[in-house]
């Protein structure tokens, strides 16, 4: 038999972090990041004009909260890419991060008049929020987040699954 420490696990959070999923949502993200700052100074500058006096001034509080949340995200994407290669250890990064407080969260969306809001500043911050989702999961995974999410897992779940190996490979370990 081979000899093992108990935690010799091997962390997968960060693996997937690092892959080409992480690119495919930095690119995403950095996309959708120029995509609303050209609409912002361009025509959604002129759809604001028209609207009524509620609407604008709800118009101005969601472009700014979707500015800022995009801004957040871009520093997690950016710290994120500098580990991914190599330019700064997860450990500093990993504080920097702590520094980039998510503001403006998903669950705060609608309210009075926000139907009225042009449809392109809704679909951004519709697209804003699925991005928020993503970098919540990478950055729970890069955190080790599955670990914690096999505590109480559901049956049948991912975490229910990791339970199980892990008490199967602990009763063969012993």
């Amino acid at each position: 038999m081979t000899d093992r420490t108990e935690n010799s696990a091997v962390a997968l959070g960060p693996r997937i972090v690092a892959s080409g999923g992480f690119t495919a949502l930095y690119r995403e993200g950095m996309g959708l990041i120029e995509e609303v700052a050209a609409y912002l100074d361009g025509l959604g500058r002129i759809e604001s004009r028209s609207l009524a006096r509620e609407t604008s001034l709800l118009y101005a509080t969601e472009s700014m909260r979707l500015t800022t949340r995009l801004m957040q995200l871009a520093s997690w994407l950016l710290l994120q890419r500098a580990v991914n290669e190599g330019e700064l250890t997860a450990e500093n990064a990993r504080v920097e991060k702590e520094k980039v407080k998510f503001s403006a969260t998903p669950d705060e969306r609608g309210g009075p008049g926000f139907a009225e809001l042009p449809e392109r500043l809704r679909h951004y911050v519709a697209q804003g929020d699925r991005l928020f989702e993503r970098v919540q999961q990478f950055d729970k995974l890069e955190r080790g987040g599955m670990a914690e999410s096999a505590a109480s897992p559901t049956e049948g779940s991912i975490g229910d699954q990791l339970a199980r190996l892990r008490a199967a490979f602990g009763r063969l370990q012993g």
